[in-house]
């Protein structure tokens, strides 16, 4: 009976594994594609990195990309790097 549950195990594991290596080839496909359209992308002048970055906030929570880009401003804005607001007369 014990030989009988650690075949069980084995089987478990041995399905874990193969899904696991089906979805990389899947991933790899995917990324392959992912990369395809960039290029593309970047054939037509648009710029690839700035698109990643644009991808990448879509993604975040509202209030998450707030405040990196309130963050952002301030150590932008400590380090001079944004223009200075125009004084008024």
């Amino acid at each position: 009976m014990a030989d009988g549950g650690g075949q069980v195990a084995q089987d478990r594991l041995r399905s874990f594994i193969e899904r696991i290596e089906r979805l990389e080839e899947e991933k790899t496909v995917l990324m392959a594609d992912i990369k395809e359209v960039y290029a593309e992308a970047k054939g037509t002048g648009f710029d690839p990195k700035t698109m990643r970055k644009v991808i990448r906030l879509r993604k975040m929570d509202e209030n998450d990309r707030q405040e990196e880009e309130f963050l952002l401003d301030t150590y932008l804005s400590a380090l001079g790097m944004l223009p200075q607001p125009v004084a008024a007369e």
